[in-house]
Formats: C-alpha cells, structure tokens, sequence
C-alpha cells in the first residue's frame, strides 16, 4: 500500500513502510536490556519500600487517593442510579469509537480519509500521532474519553460546588496520568527508541527513577532539571548585598548600591516562603533586585528560614512580626529612615496585606506603597489549588503536620505541579524514566525544585484563613489578637496580576483589588505566575495592561484596558517614584549601625529540604 496523495484537506493514506521503524531487530539484547531495567524498577521499589518498612515516613498517598475515590463515586452514582442516564451516556461513548474504528480501517486501506480537526497539544507533536493508523486511532481514542469523562462530571447533577469542582480535577488528573503518551508501547516516539536502542532506554530510565526516589528518601523526586548545573551563589542570586541582621524565622540582606544617589525611600520585598526569594534574583539579566538597585532603590529582602520542627508554632502572627516588622527596625537601623515603600510577592504579599491591615489599626505607618505581585487577598476565585482544601482533609494535613512540625517541601511542589500536570509532571516523566534522558538546565526549574517546608502553625493558618474561610476580605482575620480588615489599609497599592496566572488567578487578584481602602493601581501582565513577573525590559517580552479602577467584572475591565507591549518594570518604577521621588546620597548595607553578618545571599536560602 502507498500513502495516496492529500486531496482537499484529507489525510494521507497508510503506508506499510512506515512500520519499520516499529519492528523489533534484535530480541536476544532486547531480553537482556528488559531483564537489567526490571533489576533497576526493584531497586526503585527498595528505595520506596524501605523507609517505611523502617518507619521513617508514613504513607502519604492513601488520604488524596480516599478523597478522589469518595469525590468520584458520588459522580458515578449520580450516572448509574438511572438505567436511561447509564445507556445514553454509554451510547455516546461507543458512537465516538465506532466512528474512530471506521476511519482507522478506511486509512490501513489506503483509502483518503476527512481529516479530523487536530488540537494544539504538546504531547502529540510526533508525526505518527497523525500518520500512523495505530497511533492515531490511540490519540482520537483519548481525546474523546477525556471528554467525555470531563462532560460526565459537568452534567452531574446535585453535587455541591467544591464536590464538582474536586471531581472535574480528579478526572483531569486521571486523564493526564493515562494518555496514551506516557507508556512505552502506545507513545511512538519512545518505541522508536525503545527499538532502536534494544531497550538500553529502559535500563537508564528504571536508573534513573531509583536515584530520585532515593534522592526523595522514599518519595519520588522528580527531576526537571540538572540540579548539578546550578549553586545558588556561585550561579544565581548574585546580586552584591550583606545580611545584616537575623533571627529564628528570617534573614534581612541589604543590597549594595550601584547608583551615587538614591531615592529617600528604601524599597523592603517580603517574598513567599513557600519558595526561596532568589526568583527575584535568578541571575543578573532576569534580576528585579538588580534592576531595582539599578534604578536607585535602596533594596532590603527578606530570606526566610527553612523550617524544621523547632519552628512548628511560628505563626501568621511570628511571621508578621518577627519577619515584617523585624524588617522595618533593621531598614530604620540601617538607613534612619521611617518610612519604606514594600513589595510582597505571591503569599508573601498575602502576609504583607494582612500586616498593613493590622498596621492599620496600630497607627503604624511606616509602610508608604505596597505593591503586590500574582497576591491573592481574596479566595473565592482561587482556582484548583481550593481542590485540596475542605474541612477532612485539612484535619488529616494538621495531623500529619503536628507529626514533625512541618509540612515537607515536596508536598506543596506537587500540588503545584498537579495544577499543570500535562505540562509540568508527565513530559518529565516520559523524558526521564522511559526515554532515559537527563532533562537540560534551566535555572527556573532549579529553583522550582529547590522547594522549602511550612511550619506547621503558620501552614495551617495560611489554609484555614485564606482557602478555607476567605476570613481577610470578610473581616475575620485574627493577627496578633486583634480583628483586622484590609478597609483600613489607604496606603496606595500597586496590584499585579498576570494573566495565565495558575496559582493566584487574575480574575482572583482583580477581586481582591477591590477589598482596599486607599486607590488600588491594577495590572495585568502577560504570561504566568513566575515568567509575567520575572520578565526584565531589556527581553521586550510579553504585554501589560491597564486602566482604571478594579470594579465591575474582570473580562469586561480587561477588554477596554490599554495594551503596553514589553515589561511593566519601568510603569511600576515610574509609579513608585510619582509616590514619592526624592534622593538621597547612596546608602551602605548596614549602614553606621549594624555590622555584616555574612554575604548575600545568606546561609537561610542555603538550607535544603
């Protein structure tokens, strides 16, 4: 048979020729490669099975699996509880097929076939997606169960909003986790390989999947990238500064001036803690502390501490005053200066609003402007990460944490992942563990990876507070005993959103935006929670938006909005000095009063979970 000629958008016929890339060559080393990657797949299942048999960890999966099972069955009674539901439902799914099958035998017959609409999605970007009968009848295959099963859980009737919500995420993850792209003999690219290297892919992948799940000391770390490429200090946050002063939870590094003047009001950034702030300071073309050095600033950061159990009741409270307060002294010691504008990035800016709030009501003004990066005050519009947040299992997470003070870096990096697994869970495993390839450095990824854990307490008041109970825009939040509403808070704030934004969408900032007492400046920035941040004018990359205040809806504000192209570095900068823009001669770290602890970027960033 030959590949007939495409004729009005029809698909190529099939071509027998075309397997021969499929057929095995030699099965005696083929046999041997299959029997050394399924010695490496036990030493994988050792290193898994081993700390538990000690019991060094408890077994983490069975609590979310329970869950999916529970949330699921209801979707699934919902479906079987009446025959009509069961046969219509059914129906539509065995039409689906009947109708890939027929087409799938029309083009191993040669026959030109009406090409099906084909969807944008990285994980099918191999030829034989589209050429090979087999691979293709896979692919149409999945992306109908998908939907369908994804339609199943829209049309359920009765559940309760989070239910629906958790179900339609579960199913999600399930679909992700059985594409067809993920296994050896249905992903053609790594059959191909698979035969082409008598499964010596295979042997390194099982390797490979053995060292991560020892490099997780029982849970499987997956690699995204070579972690030996980069040390933080030698290759990333590089930025010349000194630590000057710290203590139990945190450590305030001052950067050295690069301008003769600067202005008056030193800038104070209170990153998350639930990664490390280097993003900020990746390195020096992508830095933002650089840049801002560079603009005149005055920058002082906060590098919080890697908790461990000593840490296990340290607060939203401790936070706010052992960390942002403990900050504002150190500016004053350093610089005389009493007044500071602050940035708080992600639920570090969640943090800082919380403590302007509680400033509010003390008569603390020493905060002037506070910008806000991808900050979330508002969590009615939290998206998927709302999944794993109700009442049973924040008490089953409180019970793990009160174990060892801290809830584990890794666990919060997979729910972060799982939000995108299709992108930023299966590839690599696909890459790593069946194609046997080292991923290549990407310092992004690197600081991705070099997560850190929570203190228990403060975790715990983080998911309650915010996720759970909405208690900051409901005027329910309790710092430091006192009942605090953001109403309060008249500073200006720049608020930035940005528009892919996974983990505090931009429909949730715009909201947030809203809850303020003074003028709120909103923008939006293209991209996602890392890139549209992290994106330095030089690159003139992606777009911002604004326009006007952040009220009535949020597609309806961003269709009248004006359309910036590149960074929205220089309209922040620009912002911040129509604040205030007065200099003053460069100021030292440390200043007259305090001495050098260390270099940046500090010993706590150091610290690996």
């Amino acid at each position: 048979m030959t590949d007939s000629k495409q004729e009005n958008g029809a698909k190529l016929g099939f071509d027998a020729k075309d397997l021969d890339p499929y057929l095995l060559k030699d099965p005696e080393a083929m046999a041997m490669n299959f029997a050394r990657a399924l010695e490496n797949l036990g030493k994988a299942a050792s290193a898994w099975l081993a700390p538990r048999e000690r019991g060094e960890i408890s077994d983490t999966v069975v609590e979310p699996v329970t869950d999916m099972v529970k949330t699921l069955s209801r979707v699934t009674e919902y479906w079987i509880s009446d025959p009509r539901r069961t046969f219509e439902a059914q129906t539509q799914l065995m039409t689906s097929f009947f109708g890939i099958w027929m087409r799938s035998m029309q083009r191993i017959q040669g026959e030109t076939v009406e090409r099906e609409v084909e969807r944008k999605d990285k994980r099918f970007a191999d030829e034989d997606w589209q050429k090979n009968p087999f691979f293709e009848f896979l692919k149409q295959v999945y992306f109908v169960t998908a939907d369908w099963a994804e339609k199943l859980v829209a049309e359920t009737e009765g559940l309760d909003e989070h239910t629906k919500h958790k179900a339609g995420f579960y199913v999600k993850q399930i679909t992700a986790a059985l594409s067809p792209t993920n296994f050896v003999i249905t992903n053609p690219q790594v059959y191909r390989e698979t035969i082409a290297t008598s499964g010596e892919n295979l042997v390194r992948g099982m390797k490979m999947l053995t060292e991560d799940i020892i490099a997780g000391h029982g849970e499987l770390r997956l690699r995204q990238t070579d972690m030996t490429k980069f040390a933080v200090g030698r290759d990333m946050a590089l930025t010349p500064g000194k630590v000057i002063a710290q203590n139990e939870i945190c450590q305030i590094i001052q950067y050295e001036p690069s301008t003769e003047t600067v202005l008056k009001r030193p800038l104070l950034i209170c990153p998350p803690w639930i990664n490390k702030f280097y993003i900020l300071d990746l390195n020096p073309e992508k830095s933002f502390i650089k840049w801002c050095v560079d603009q005149g600033h005055t920058v002082f950061v906060i590098s919080w501490v890697n908790p461990d159990s000593r840490h296990a009741l340290k607060d939203w409270t401790a936070y706010a005053r052992e960390g942002v307060d403990f900050a504002l002294e150190t500016v004053e010691k350093s610089t005389g200066e009493k007044e500071v504008n602050a940035i708080g990035y992600c639920v570090g800016g969640t943090l800082l609003a919380a403590t302007l709030a509680l400033h509010a009501q003390e008569k603390n003004k020493r905060i002037k402007s506070a910008t806000l990066f991808t900050t979330q005050v508002d969590f009615t519009h939290a998206g998927d990460l709302k999944v794993f947040v109700d009442e049973e299992q924040l008490q089953a997470l409180e019970a793990h944490m009160q174990e060892l003070g801290y809830l584990d870096g890794s666990r919060m990096s997979t729910a972060f992942n799982m939000l995108r697994a299709s992108e930023l869970i299966w590839p690599y495993f696909v890459n790593n563990y069946l194609k046997g390839q080292e991923p290549l450095p990407f310092d992004l990824l690197f600081w991705n990876a070099d997560s850190t854990r929570m203190a228990a307490a403060n975790h715990a008041f983080y998911l309650r507070n915010c996720y759970l109970r909405n208690a900051l825009t409901r005027d329910e939040m309790v710092l430091d005993g006192k009942t605090i509403s953001l109403k309060n808070v008249k500073i200006p704030i720049y608020n930035l959103a940005t528009r892919e934004d996974h983990i505090a969408p931009a429909k949730s900032v715009f909201l947030g935006s809203q809850f303020f007492g003074g003028k709120v400046q909103f923008v939006v920035a293209g991209s996602g929670h890392i890139a549209g941040v992290v994106n330095p004018p030089d690159k003139n990359k992606y777009q911002f938006w604004t326009g006007g205040p952040a009220k009535g809806d949020y597609d309806a504000w961003l269709a009248k909005a004006k359309e910036t192209t590149g960074s929205w570095w220089p309209h922040w900068h620009a912002w911040i000095e129509a604040q205030e823009n007065k200099r003053v001669a460069a100021r030292n770290p440390g200043g007259t009063a305090l001495n050098a602890i260390e270099e940046a970027p500090g010993s706590y960033v150091m610290a690996r979970s």
